[in-house]
């Protein structure tokens, strides 16, 4: 069975492409810490899988750590294997998303068409994530909105950093994927933290009490 997509306090999921294992553990617990609960390192980085499986080993039990960029039957069972619980991939693969169903692995696949993303919907996934979110904009994934089911979670992800946040609120969007506004390969931990802490920030000042 599918998993849902879960009540994060903060819908923003840190990804974090290039990340080597080495740094795995400092910077996946200063996005934490920062009040960033969900964390995705895309497999084209340095040894994906044993990076998520420090972080996963890392954080509390309520971290949602996972993969991005899955586009294979044997990527979602890696996944599995290191103890991942979100996958995230720049397309809908039907078979991909059956197997994280069978894992109860929380799915945000990606989409830019009606098309794909009903495709996405009938095939079990748990959120969209509307990529590149720049290309479309606010205007264009508010008008796919308004035929898509009300219950299902929206994400945007492709060049946007929290300053975009309150455009999207206005169409009632509150998930967001961060790439490299937040994370760039030889980032320190520390600055990392700061720029997490800053979404954060942003994020609440948008969304909080709504």
């Amino acid at each position: 069975m599918s998993a849902a997509w879960p009540k994060l306090k903060r819908g923003i999921v840190a990804i974090l492409r290039g990340l080597a294992p080495d740094e795995a553990k400092a910077v996946g617990r200063a996005v934490f810490e920062a009040g960033i609960e969900a964390i995705e390192v895309p497999l084209n980085s340095p040894e994906p899988f044993r990076s998520i499986e420090t972080i996963v080993a890392d954080l509390p039990k309520g971290a949602l750590v996972g993969a991005g960029t899955v586009l294979t039957v044997a990527d979602v069972e890696r996944l599995h294997a290191a103890g991942g619980r979100l996958l995230v991939s720049p397309n809908v693969d039907p078979a991909v998303l059956a197997r994280a169903a069978d894992f109860s692995v929380v799915t945000m696949p990606g989409v830019f068409t009606p098309t794909e993303a009903f495709l996405a919907i009938k095939s079990g996934a748990s959120a969209l994530k509307f990529f590149p979110a720049s290309v479309l904009g606010a205007k264009g994934i508010a008008a796919i909105g308004a035929v898509l089911p009300k219950d299902i979670t929206v994400g945007v992800v492709g060049g946007i950093s929290d300053s975009d946040f309150a455009d999207y609120a206005n169409i009632g969007v509150r998930t967001f994927g961060l790439g490299s506004s937040l994370f760039k390969p030889g980032m320190s931990s520390a600055e990392v933290g700061s720029r997490a802490a800053a979404a954060v920030t942003a994020w609440d000042q948008v969304f909080g009490g709504k």
